[in-house]
């Protein structure tokens, strides 16, 4: 083994240690090894035990621990704290600016176990509330964390949407007589992407020569160009003719599963390739299915027979449902939320700040929820006939119950339940709080379901088919969080909540008048599950909400 190499294990255990809280003595001497390894110019590998342990700063304590990692290629002390550590703890060292001591305060103070939990953190301005701290490290830690997850390969849409504008204009200025679709995941509007397709008539040696010139890796595949660029992200560039150009567009755009069940038709011939997109379905006798809702196969026999509704779009939503304020980890204050959701156009104003047991959020004690109801009570007057809605994000306890008690609850116009803590649970224990929390009549909305996390965290396990009886059975609209690290419910499950008429309410979570703009993310993928505008409790009007908070507070009796 080299000295370098042994010096990035002693420099781990020392990192891994302090994480833990241990003997500082012990970390700085793992730490000082590690230092005076990288600087040897002698292999220590090649040394005598005796050499070895009369090195200044090794000794034979740790020379020993250098022996046994010769020999094995194992540091078992390493190893245990390796075991004891989650794997997301240990990829955060890696992360420019956090040291030992801040990962201690995000894993034991803020829960946080993983590089894509702590952006939505930075996010969300949670880490400004704790020792060591500030705004301006919040921001450098956020900068370097989307830098290293830029490096991974997989991209959520909303990331890979600059890219794809990029590109569309680059391709226009350079090839402008050719014919490029970007098809694929992208136009399916999947919420996220291990790779980007592009359909092109292009001349491969052209466009090979051009994305060289781009500095793009470029090599072949047997069916298409594959590219990739500084971010590491692949892009796949499908070559074709423009008689075959609409037929490859829409083989790619299509699930792998409704693209099988579309060959298999007696109706289909090869033939139908030289064709445009609406003509592919006009040949075979069915009307035309968009590309977000080409996944589950059964939708092209349906279609025969039902006509699809017209999805949900950006501008049927009337007002922002969850949002956060100065009030717990928001960015601007009521008012600018408030002036920001006219100055789009929209007609009311759900501000739901976190409750009191989210200590790491600024989470509202009962006395500043008098303090702000006053305040928005004012604001009302003022910016009348827009209306501000009082409402909270209370957690869900570990025993299912809300945040407050009933007389603190009874004060606010809607109520958005949400787990945010002790997120490591069986499928029982998640379903027995979400369960408890659904049946308390002060339960509005159910928020971001199963606290997911895309490319991140995948939620704590539910059964999906009893939470939405249960909220049919209790009046609980589902919130789709549309930000696009959450997008939770999962749009797969949002048919089965429509059937039975479980409204669903495409919400931000917005923690600053930017986060309003995510809407966009909930209503593409609620696109893919068919939702229109009737089944969205965001789309509803001013006087349709006011009507919906009645019913709710007619609710709790």
């Amino acid at each position: 083994m080299h000295n370098y190499e042994i010096a990035e294990y002693f420099s781990l255990l020392s990192k891994l240690m302090d994480i833990h809280g241990e003997n500082e003595f012990k970390i700085k001497s793992y730490a000082n090894a590690a230092f005076t390894l990288d600087k040897l110019t002698e292999p220590v590998a090649e040394m005598s035990p005796n050499e070895l342990f009369a090195i200044r700063g090794i000794g034979e304590a740790i020379g020993q621990k250098i022996l046994q990692l010769i020999e094995n290629k194992e540091l078992s002390l390493l190893t245990a704290y390796i075991e004891k550590t989650p794997p997301g703890i240990i990829e955060l060292i890696k992360i420019k600016g956090l040291g030992p001591k801040k990962i201690r305060t995000i894993w034991k103070e803020l829960e946080i176990e993983s590089i894509g939990e702590l952006l939505y953190a930075c996010q969300e301005n949670r880490l400004i509330n704790y020792k060591g701290f500030g705004a301006k490290t919040q921001q450098n830690i956020q900068d370097s964390l989307e830098y290293y997850l830029q490096h991974q390969g997989s991209y959520l849409y909303q990331q890979v949407e600059s890219l794809v504008a990029t590109l569309q204009e680059a391709l226009q200025k350079y090839f402008p007589n050719e014919q490029h679709e970007v098809s694929g995941a992208y136009k399916r509007q999947m919420e996220s992407l291990e790779f980007l397709e592009i359909v092109t008539t292009t001349n491969e040696k052209k466009l090979t020569d051009w994305l060289v010139e781009k500095e793009f890796k470029v090599s072949k595949n047997e069916n298409f160009i594959s590219s990739h660029g500084a971010d590491n992200f692949e892009i796949r560039w499908w070559l074709t003719t423009q008689d075959s150009f609409h037929w490859t567009d829409f083989s790619l755009s299509c699930s792998p599963e409704f693209l099988k069940k579309w060959v298999e038709n007696p109706l289909f011939d090869k033939n139908f390739k030289n064709i445009y997109p609406h003509s592919i379905f006009e040949q075979m006798g069915i009307p035309f299915i968009p590309p977000a809702q080409r996944e589950d196969p059964a939708i092209i026999e349906q279609v025969k027979t039902q006509a699809l509704k017209a999805t949900i779009q950006k501008e049927d939503i009337k007002g922002i449902i969850h949002s956060h304020s100065t009030w717990s980890d928001g960015v601007h204050t009521i008012e600018q939320m408030a002036l920001a959701a006219i100055e789009k156009g929209y007609e009311y104003l759900v501000i739901s700040d976190h409750s009191k047991s989210a200590f790491y959020a600024n989470g509202l004690q009962v006395d500043r929820i008098r303090a702000q109801h006053k305040e928005i009570e004012a604001l009302n007057k003022k910016l009348a006939p827009f209306v501000i809605f009082k409402s909270i994000e209370s957690d869900i306890l570990n025993d299912g119950s809300l945040d407050y008690p009933d007389e603190v609850l009874e004060s606010f116009d809607i109520v958005i339940a949400s787990i945010h803590s002790n997120l490591k649970m069986t499928e029982e224990k998640a379903m027995a709080r979400l369960m408890s929390a659904i049946q308390n009549p002060y339960t509005s909305i159910l928020g971001h379901l199963t606290s997911r996390l895309l490319l991140s965290r995948k939620g704590y396990p539910v059964d999906h088919d009893a939470i939405i009886e249960a909220c049919a059975n209790n009046d609980v609209v589902i919130e789709l969080n549309a930000h696009p690290r959450r997008l939770d419910m999962d749009w797969r499950f949002i048919p089965a909540a429509l059937k039975m008429d479980v409204l669903i309410s495409i919400n931000p979570d917005a923690h600053a008048v930017e986060g309003f703009d995510d809407c966009k993310y909930g209503v593409l993928v609620a696109q893919k599950a068919g939702l229109t505008a009737a089944q969205n409790l965001s789309s509803f009007s001013l006087e349709e909400m006011i009507e919906f908070v009645e019913f709710q507070q007619a609710k709790r009796g």
